[in-house]
């Protein structure tokens, strides 16, 4: 006989063991969002589990040992969950039929009473199997029993398996179901050797078996032989054999009376709550004691992923780094400049009224200055400027390609990154925008040497002012300044960029004496750096988001394996939850 569950006050298991595990799941859930290519299939594949494990069962029943029994099917393909559904409902629940695999979706069967808290938050179901779910409602179902009868384990439809071993991660009973002749299947006991480990209580179920008895007697010796290598403990599993053709042809289940020790055994648990209880928080307690090495795995997971993520990210940076010195070491000869626009500015600063103004110096030139200023010629600093821009975007363009393509090769032959650069071509070279945003800095670049022109022309009143040569071509002189001089020059290079440096420098040195000038120049350079790097480490970043830092997975580990030993050592007290919950019910 069940009794109403409307006056009893739920049995929660120790608020210690919520709010450790509610930390834990918490880094759990942080940890599987973050999956990426980074992580293999198996470690993904473990983070699910743990994620599953802790929201779909331990918290849940961490906050209420009374609410209902989660009692799974589950097992390989055609050996008859659907049937046992059946039988054990009493009604045609499930649908059964020849296309394999026939259970697509969850099915759950349980008393309306029960559907408000089974589907509500923070529970697994809904958040297990979404739109996948189909809740039955029955009179007939035990009281605080929820039969879910699950898609096959060895389904070859990805979603089914994954969707059964997150299932597999919520239940407080397990009944698996096989044949006589699929027992041994590989598939199948992955998923129990998951619920060993996880210490869900097992109910075996061997269906068809052969009408021979020694022969069931092997096929129960074998399956025990199996169940105790994979290190099950026999002595609190049930198992339980149906016999080939033991069918209820009305309803497409199993014959009830071949089922009857699990249907008493779901029976008495729907009559004892105290038995509820205990069952529940056994549940509870051999989860929290398999939570730590599933833990520790997916802590050795984060920790080789932030190896492979360092050397990702020192491959990127190194080939960044090397192209954006190997650029520098280029402006630093000149040897990009067009020879028109050397030949333009050469025009200028050879000019006589230039030369003139250089050679008689400032301090004589001042009460002549009106003079000079009629008589100047027009510097070409719009063409120079632009033409010298555009060369140096171009060549910074190249060597930014030659950095990524370095990347996208590397990380090609990485299992990890393989995939990324596969399916995004734009890896391979510089982003679209590499163009305008390393020119806007070079914008800023030239408009920074026309205020230290400024700055530095201060004390001079002739620049102050902006008469003569004017602070535009001044600032020219000095960008100019930056790629040519008059040290190192040789070979073929001595024509143009030679005379132009000597000139331009002779120039300057008139306008700001020698040490202004070389300050001038120095800073211009270090600037200029500044902009190339910031440009070059742009199109790194588009690399390194494609990778966590390793600092990231390192301390995620650690702090995992903190919360799971924190929750780990709390198991003996869900058991003393459950013995607490059962005498408390016993006085009531």
């Amino acid at each position: 006989m069940t009794e109403p569950t409307a006056s009893v006050n739920p049995a929660p298991a120790p608020s210690g063991i919520a709010a450790a595990a509610a930390r834990l799941a918490a880094l759990a859930v942080e940890r599987a969002d973050s999956l990426g290519g980074h992580a293999g299939e198996e470690a993904a594949r473990r983070s699910r589990q743990l994620r599953d494990h802790l929201v779909g069962h331990v918290l849940p029943r961490a906050n209420s040992l009374d609410a209902p029994l989660l009692v799974l099917l589950f097992g390989p393909t055609g050996a008859g969950k659907s049937s046992l559904l059946n039988a054990l409902a009493g009604f045609a629940a499930s649908e059964v039929g020849v296309l394999r695999p026939t259970t697509r979706e969850v099915v759950v069967v349980a008393r309306p009473g029960d559907r408000a808290t089974l589907l509500g938050e923070g529970m697994a179901l809904a958040a297990l199997a979404g739109d996948r779910l189909r809740f039955t409602e029955s009179e007939d179902v035990p009281e605080g029993i929820a039969l879910v009868d699950s898609p096959d384990v060895d389904s070859i439809e990805h979603a089914n398996r994954e969707l059964t071993d997150r299932l597999a991660e919520a239940a407080d009973l397990g009944i698996f179901v096989t044949t006589a002749t699929r027992y041994a299947d590989r598939v199948p006991w992955e998923v129990l050797t998951r619920a060993r480990d996880r210490g869900l209580p097992l109910v075996v179920v061997i269906n068809r078996m052969p009408p021979d008895a020694s022969d069931q007697a092997t096929v129960r010796e074998d399956v025990a032989r199996l169940l105790t290598d994979a290190g099950v403990q026999m002595e609190t599993l049930d198992v339980v054999s149906i016999p080939e053709g033991a069918l209820d042809p009305s309803m497409d289940a199993l014959d009830r009376a071949a089922v009857a020790s699990i249907r008493e055994r779901i029976d008495d648990l729907g009559a004892d709550r105290d038995a509820r209880r205990e069952l529940a928080a056994r549940a509870l307690a051999g989860s929290l004691a398999g939570i730590a090495p599933l833990a520790e795995r997916v802590a050795d997971d984060l920790e080789h992923e932030a190896i492979e993520a360092d050397a990702l990210r020192r491959s990127a940076a190194h080939a960044f780094q090397s192209e954006a010195a190997a650029l520098r070491e280029s402006l630093a000869g000149g040897t990009f400049l067009r020879a028109e626009a050397l030949r333009q500015w050469q025009a200028f600063v050879g000019a006589d009224e230039i030369t003139r103004f250089f050679s008689s110096g400032i301090g004589k030139l001042r009460g002549t200055l009106s003079a000079m200023v009629r008589g100047m010629p027009r510097a070409p600093v719009a063409e120079v400027r632009d033409d010298t821009l555009a060369d140096l975007v171009t060549l910074a363009r190249s060597h930014a390609a030659e950095a990524a393509r370095r990347t996208a090769t590397t990380w090609s032959e990485e299992r990890s990154t393989r995939e990324l650069v596969a399916e995004d071509a734009s890896l391979w070279s510089t982003s679209p925008g590499f163009d305008a945003a390393l020119r806007a800095r070079l914008d800023e670049w030239i408009a920074g040497i026309g205020e230290d022109v400024q700055q530095s022309g201060k004390s001079k009143r002739l620049l102050a002012k902006g008469a003569s040569i004017g602070v535009n071509a001044t600032g020219v002189g000095v960008m100019v300044a930056t790629f040519v001089h008059s040290g190192g020059i040789t070979g073929a290079e001595l024509g143009v960029a030679a005379g132009t440096a000597f000139l331009n420098q002779k120039l300057l040195e008139a306008l700001f004496g020698e040490a202004a000038m070389v300050e001038m120049i120095g800073r211009a350079r270090t600037n200029l750096a500044e902009a190339i790097d910031a440009s070059f480490d742009e199109e790194l970043r588009r690399y390194e988001l494609l990778v966590p830092e390793g600092a990231a997975l390192r301390a995620l580990a650690t702090r995992l394996r903190g919360a799971a030993g924190e929750v780990g050592a709390l198991q003996p007290d869900a058991l003393r939850a459950g013995a607490d919950a059962a005498r408390a019910g016993t006085d009531a």
